[in-house]
C-alpha cells in the first residue's frame, strides 16, 4: 500500500472493520425493507445513505461519509444521486453494491471527475450532432475542464462559464429522454470506477 498524506482522505480510513461495519448495515437495512427514497433517515428507514449513517441532517449527511467511511463528500453525493433515480429493485440493493466496490485504503479523490466524464460521454451518443451540436460543443467543453482537473486546478471562472453554457444549451433540448434511460448504466459505470480505485 503506498503512503497517503495525513489529510487524505483513505477509503474506509484504511481498516476492515469500518467497512464491515457498514455493510453489514446496509445489509440488515435492505433485508428489514427500511431502505427507502425520498428521506435521509426517519422512524428507522432511509434512503441509501442516511441507512448507511443512520442519520438525517441533510446539510451535513454528505460530508459525515468523510469523518466515518473516508469517503469524500462527492461520491457520496453520487451514490445518493443514482440511488434516487434507479428503479426500486436496483435501488434497494444498490447501498451495499456501492459499499461491497470500494477497495479498502482506496483513493476516492478523482473518481467523481472520472464518473463526469463517463456519463458525459455516454450522453452524448443520445444526441443527434446534426440537431444539437451546440450542445455536443458544450459537453465536449466540459469533458474537457474535467480531465484537465484531473492534474491541474482549474479556475471558477471556467467552471461557471461551463456551467452558464450547460444550462443554456440544456433549455434548448431534451436532455430528460437521454438521462432517464441510463441511471442503471450509470450505476454500473460509477461501480466500475470505484473497484477500481488506486490503493
Amino acid at each position: 500500500m503506498k503512503q497517503v498524506s495525513k489529510n487524505k482522505l483513505i477509503a474506509f480510513h484504511g481498516k476492515k472493520s469500518i467497512k464491515g461495519k457498514y455493510l453489514k448495515r446496509v445489509i440488515a437495512h435492505r433485508k428489514a425493507d427500511e431502505i427507502i427514497k425520498g428521506t435521509y433517515w426517519e422512524n428507522g428507514k432511509g434512503c441509501a445513505v442516511g441507512c448507511t449513517l443512520e442519520y438525517s441532517e441533510q446539510t451535513t449527511i454528505h460530508k459525515l461519509y468523510e469523518t466515518e467511511l473516508g469517503i469524500p463528500k462527492d461520491i457520496a453525493r453520487i451514490e445518493d444521486w443514482l440511488f434516487e433515480h434507479l428503479k426500486n429493485g436496483r435501488a434497494q440493493k444498490f447501498p451495499e453494491q456501492f459499499l461491497k466496490a470500494i477497495p479498502i485504503g482506496a483513493d476516492l479523490s478523482k473518481i467523481a471527475r472520472k464518473f463526469n466524464i463517463e456519463i458525459l460521454e455516454y450522453v452524448k451518443q443520445f444526441i443527434k450532432v446534426s440537431k444539437y451540436n451546440p450542445i455536443i460543443n458544450v459537453i465536449d467543453n466540459i469533458i474537457s475542464l474535467h480531465k484537465q482537473a484531473l492534474t491541474q486546478e482549474v479556475t471558477n471562472d471556467k467552471w461557471s462559464a461551463a456551467r452558464s453554457a450547460a444550462w443554456s444549451a440544456a433549455e434548448s433540448a431534451a436532455w430528460s429522454a437521454a438521462w432517464s434511460a441510463a441511471y442503471e448504466r450509470f450505476a454500473d459505470i460509477f461501480l466500475k470506477l470505484l473497484k477500481k480505485a488506486e490503493i
